[in-house]
């Protein structure tokens, strides 16, 4: 039998960028977690309103969108 484990906070609607120069993203809710422990977020760009997941791990290196 499974444990049942709450999604983590996330900062759904903060505005962030790939790294110090990429293009910049809305983030959204959790869509699920993967075997590794780690989650899946949607994430939405910005300029082009495309939806992708990305891990949430990764949130904590990007920056925020100025």
């Amino acid at each position: 039998m499974h444990a049942t484990v709450a999604p983590p906070f996330v900062p759904v609607g903060k505005i962030k960028c790939f790294g110090p120069f990429g293009p910049k993203y809305e983030v959204g809710h959790v869509l699920r977690q993967l075997d590794d422990g780690d989650w899946m977020v949607e994430v939405t760009m910005v300029e082009t309103g495309e939806t992708a997941e990305y891990r949430l791990t990764h949130l904590p290196d990007d920056p925020e969108a100025s």
